[in-house]
């Protein structure tokens, strides 16, 4: 799941990205509510998670901002405030729930995991299929035509990406951007290698591909 991650702690903001993508999430951080306005003026997410008290825009700013957009991914709200008046003022804004500081990384996954669920109420979020590949986004496994594939994490976001838009020619920088994140210190020659090597696991026992290479363009999964 692609994660949106506004904390101006650095010590924290840092572990909890790192917690996170170890469960497979992509989770991109930053620090202000400027940046992450410039992020999202990119792409959507599909969860959010907001710290109350940062640079530029508070969280709950950054909440009315995301819901005026008819963004309706789940958001939580990090904060030190417990008043029953500011959880309310932040409800009232949009967002799904909240973690108080300081809490446990239990509490954050399990809550992480409730919004998740909620989403994906329609068993289509939970699992994406093309023609006979499936993905299993609870359990992070793939199969084609019932045989299991073995999947790095990195190729299982980045089939899931293409999954998600099949039909939809996409190029290599929209999939570093999506994939890789905006950050990341790749060249497109990366997706041309990743993709090459998803094929080679994916394609099924009579060779035939789902992948398409669409000339000057970029790749699509054929619907």
């Amino acid at each position: 799941m692609r994660i949106l991650l506004v904390e101006d702690d650095r010590r924290l903001g840092n572990l909890i990205q790192y917690k996170l993508n170890k469960q497979y999430h992509r989770t991109e951080w930053v620090m202000d509510g400027a940046e992450a306005l410039e992020r999202l003026s990119i792409s959507p997410y599909e969860l959010y998670i907001l710290d109350w008290m940062v640079p530029s825009y508070s969280g709950v700013e950054l909440c009315g901002l995301i819901r005026s957009k008819g963004d309706r991914a789940p958001i939580l709200m990090l904060t030190a405030r417990d008043a029953v008046s500011d959880r309310v003022e932040g409800l009232m804004a949009g967002a799904d729930d909240y973690v108080i500081k300081p809490f446990d990384f239990d509490e954050l996954f399990a809550r992480l995991h409730v919004l998740e669920r909620r989403k994906a109420a329609d068993w289509r979020e939970e699992i994406k299929q093309v023609q006979d590949l499936t993905l299993n986004m609870r359990t992070f496994e793939a199969q084609r035509g019932g045989t299991p594939i073995q999947l790095t994490r990195r190729e299982f976001q980045l089939l899931s990406y293409l999954m998600s838009n099949a039909g939809n020619v996409l190029d290599r920088e929209q999939l570093l951007n999506q994939v890789w994140g905006l950050d990341a210190e790749v060249t497109p020659n990366a997706v041309d290698a990743s993709i090459k090597l998803l094929r080679k696991k994916i394609r099924d026992t009579h060779g035939r591909q789902l992948i398409q290479s669409v000339r000057g363009f970029g790749y699509r999964m054929a619907p």
